[in-house]
């Protein structure tokens, strides 16, 4: 079990955030923006992913994981906030979410089936951003010159993801879930993750009139193909997922800890959620 500590971020994000608010790069920004508008209605759907699946283990299985999904709501109840909150400033630059609604879309399709599947699409999302976490918390030098707050918020984000990886793939194993399914789902996220991340940047990109920039594209492929880039870096890992003795530990690092302990002067603890 893991113990799962919930945090209020002391940032302000009433105030505006500049057009190019990653270091002035423009596919950077896009990037970034483009992730943090599928997380509110994508947070979400982790949480009543993980409260249901709590629900459907007989209640003796549930003491031992409750203490660890309320953390994990707590966490991404807070992620969804402040995400919302950024979404708010972004969108003053005229950009469109066009992520979120069509996830929503395709969520509602889960109404009713087996809360396994709703967990195997939350753990392949959260190796997700576990590998996206740990690439951050690597490669933090990426926000520098860009605005604290903004750099806190992020690396911040990363932290937590990479502490609450394991909550939704330990329910599904409880349930049952088999190997077959799990690898199913995330071949399917994995098309869908990036194919929807990928229009979305190029929305933005679109709308700010940067798309057709080659320093737009530079960018794009040193952050995303280089040496120390973000899915060249990835693979291994992701690849990792589909091992049939695979566990989300097996690929932890000491990086969220660390800055966890070395920025407590940036967030303040708070209480847990019930998880029923």
């Amino acid at each position: 079990m893991t113990e799962l500590v919930v945090r209020r971020l002391l940032i302000d994000l009433e105030q505006p955030v500049q057009r190019h608010w990653c270091s002035g790069d423009a596919f950077l920004t896009a990037w970034f923006n483009a992730l943090s508008m599928s997380f509110p209605v994508g947070e979400q759907f982790f949480i009543d992913s993980v409260r249901n699946g709590l629900k459907a283990l007989p209640p003796d299985q549930q003491t031992g994981l409750r203490d660890e999904v309320q953390g994990f709501i707590g966490q991404e109840a807070t992620h969804r906030r402040i995400h919302a909150l950024f979404n708010a400033q972004i969108e003053k630059h005229g950009l469109v979410n066009a992520w979120a609604p069509r996830a929503d879309e395709r969520m509602k399709l889960l109404a009713g089936t087996d809360p396994r599947h709703s967990l195997a699409i939350t753990a392949a999302n959260e190796h997700f951003t576990a590998l996206f976490a740990e690439w951050m918390l690597t490669h933090h030098e990426v926000l520098d010159g860009c605005e604290p707050r903004l750099k806190t918020l992020w690396l911040w984000h990363s932290a937590e993801e990479a502490e609450h990886k394991s909550t939704a793939f330990d329910l599904y194993q409880a349930l049952g879930g088999s190997h077959a399914w799990r690898v199913k789902w995330m071949r399917r996220i994995t098309l869908v993750f990036l194919a929807d991340a990928l229009r979305q940047t190029l929305n933005n990109l679109r709308r700010d009139g940067t798309l057709w920039r080659w320093s737009t594209w530079r960018s794009g492929a040193r952050h995303l193909f280089g040496r120390q880039g973000l899915l060249r870096t990835g693979f291994k890992p992701w690849r990792a997922y589909f091992s049939e003795d695979f566990h989300p530990e097996q690929q932890s690092s000491d990086l969220s800890e660390n800055w966890l302990r070395d920025n407590r002067a940036q967030y303040t603890q708070v209480g847990r959620p019930e998880a029923a």
